[in-house]
Formats: C-alpha cells, structure tokens, sequence
C-alpha cells in the first residue's frame, strides 16, 4: 500500500466574532471543525461541498496560509502545525496551489516571466539564465508558447491565465498541489482541457493533488477518493467510483440526485434538501445535518456521529450506520 504523503488529524479553524463598544469575543464561526483525512503519494483526493462547508479555509491551512485553530498536519510523517515561518517558506516548494480565479491571484503588473520566475527567486534555484529557460520550458509544458513570456496577465484569456498559474506552482516541482477550484471560473469547453492538463502533469511529474470543488462531474473525472464536507465537518470518504454509485450519507445521496445526466430516458428522484443550511457561527447541536435530514432520527439532534468506517474504506459521519443504532444500513 501506497504511504501517506500528508495526514490531517482533527483540523480545525474558528474564526472569532467580536463585537460590542471594545470590541470583545462573543463567539466563534466554526468554519473547520475536526476534519481528519490522509492523502497517499500520487494520489488525487477530491473535496466537495456547498459553498461555506470549509473546504477552502481547509486546502489554505494544509499550506499554513491560514494558521490553524487546533489538529496536527503532517508531511511526510513530519508536523508541520508548529513550524517557524523560515521552515515553513522552504517546505513550500514541496507543497504549491493552484487558485480559483486565475486573474486575481497574477499580478497584473508583472509579466509571465516575472510571475513565473518568482518561485525561482524565492527558493534560490538556478541563476538567472537558467531561471529564463526554465519559464520557457514550463509553458511549452502547460500548453502554451514560451513567445508569451514577455506579455502580461490581461492579454490572455481565462484558460491561459489559468495554465499560468498551474505553471507557476509547478516551477519548484513540488509534491503536492492543492487545487482550490481551479476550473468553476472558466467556460465548460475550456475545463475538461484544465482537467486533462492536470492529469497530464500528474503522470509526467508524480504529483498528487488534493482537489477542491463544488461540481461533483468535475471532481468525479479527475479524483481516485472523494470527501464530501458539510459545515466544517467530513460527512463521507470514499473510492470515487464507489461514492457515485452507492453513496451512504444522505447529503451525499442528496447532492448526487441533482448532479445532471445526459440521458434523457433515464429517470431519477431528485432529493429535495428542506431549510437552508445552519450559520457556521451557530452549529446545531448533535449531527451539523440532522435540521435538513430526511432520516433525521432523536439521537442525530443529540450525538455528533462518529466519521468511522462503515464498509472497507469508506468512511462516513452518521447515525445509520452506527453499531448502536436501531435502524438497518439503507
């Protein structure tokens, strides 16, 4: 079996609400809040959710771009919770990201060769000469003529701003490359050519991806595990084909029945979500998703379920499946 290349233990990250004349903590929003996953070498692990579920706040901390409230992360079998700031800045080049919206995270007073050569310049790799080959060499690589070096971010289109960023995280041939929805800002024609670009690169460089989105088609193309989160909490990983065709969460099963498929015999009951999803700021007590449940049960408004392993790896957070629940696994 493949080892581990990152293992989070019990992430969590809540983010103080103030308020008042001197401006006092009166509460926590609970954006992450216990999420435990490992990600083995070469391997892509897809993370899904709606909008506010943590998945983003939980890619940011695995680089320490936001510092983590409690839970370990560790690379390589090493913790990297606590590392000083100059320890940290080096094991980037090993861990890079590919960001949402391609325009905002490139400068627009640089040009390609600058904002691809920064990465260089940060970790002291090559000299200037070889940096410059190195830019060219790198766009060849995403798709894209090393003649673009000299132009600047606004003169390309939203794939090739994005291809971009993909080369830019790959200038210091990192390990891991945590993708924080790196095709929902671009065309539908343009992401399926992302996503091959990006399973391309993982053969060619051996790179293992945590992959974040909010479209289950996408994260299905690309991901060998998904974890599906729900209000800072993982509801259910699994195997990306066994997640798809028997999901056991009801959220997940919820998800899935309006994810759309192009048949238009086939015909399928779409799960119909009641209410709107809790404030991360005031969790409900017991199960985050007992209020929205169509299995709600007494003891999801009571008991936070255990995520534990409810078939040979494929772990999921609920009560239907608990040992000491009264109901049979549907």
């Amino acid at each position: 079996m493949t080892e581990s290349l990152i293992e989070i233990q019990d992430l969590k990250k809540h983010f103080p609400l103030t308020g008042g004349v001197f401006g006092k903590t009166v509460g926590h929003v609970k954006a992450v809040d216990g999420v435990s996953f490992s990600v083995r070498k070469g391997e892509t692990l897809g993370i899904v959710g709606e909008s506010g579920c943590g998945k983003s706040t939980t890619g940011r901390m695995l680089l320490r771009l936001i510092e983590p409230s409690e839970g370990s992360i560790k690379f390589e079998g090493k913790d990297i919770t606590n590392l000083s700031k100059k320890d940290m800045r080096a094991l980037r080049r090993d861990m890079q990201m590919v960001f949402q919206d391609p325009f905002a995270s490139l400068n627009p007073r640089h040009t390609v060769e600058k904002i691809l050569e920064e990465p260089l310049i940060v970790h002291g790799i090559g000299n200037a000469a070889e940096r410059k080959q190195k830019v060219k060499e790198m766009l060849e690589v995403v798709g894209l003529s090393s003649y673009y070096a000299k132009r600047y971010p606004h003169q390309f289109s939203g794939g090739q701003r994005q291809r971009i960023g993909i080369a830019r995280a790959l200038m210091t041939r990192p390990k891991l490359i945590i993708a924080d929805e790196p095709v929902s800002a671009l065309d539908v024609s343009i992401q399926s050519q992302v996503l091959n670009l990006l399973e391309d690169l993982q053969k060619e460089f051996d790179l293992t991806y945590i992959f974040i989105a909010h479209d289950l088609g996408v994260v299905r193309h690309i991901s060998d595990r998904v974890g599906v989160m729900y209000l800072g909490r993982m509801a259910e990983l699994s195997d990306s084909d066994k997640l798809y065709e028997k999901p056991l969460h009801p959220y997940t099963q919820a998800l899935l029945s309006a994810v759309p498929i192009p048949d238009p015999d086939f015909k399928r009951e779409t799960i119909l979500l009641q209410g709107d999803i809790p404030s991360p700021s005031n969790p409900p007590k017991g199960c985050a998703f007992h209020t929205r449940c169509p299995h709600s049960m007494e003891v999801c408004k009571s008991i936070t379920p255990v995520f534990q392993e409810a078939e040979p790896g494929h772990y999921v957070a609920c009560h239907l499946y608990s040992e000491d629940s009264s109901m049979t696994n549907k």
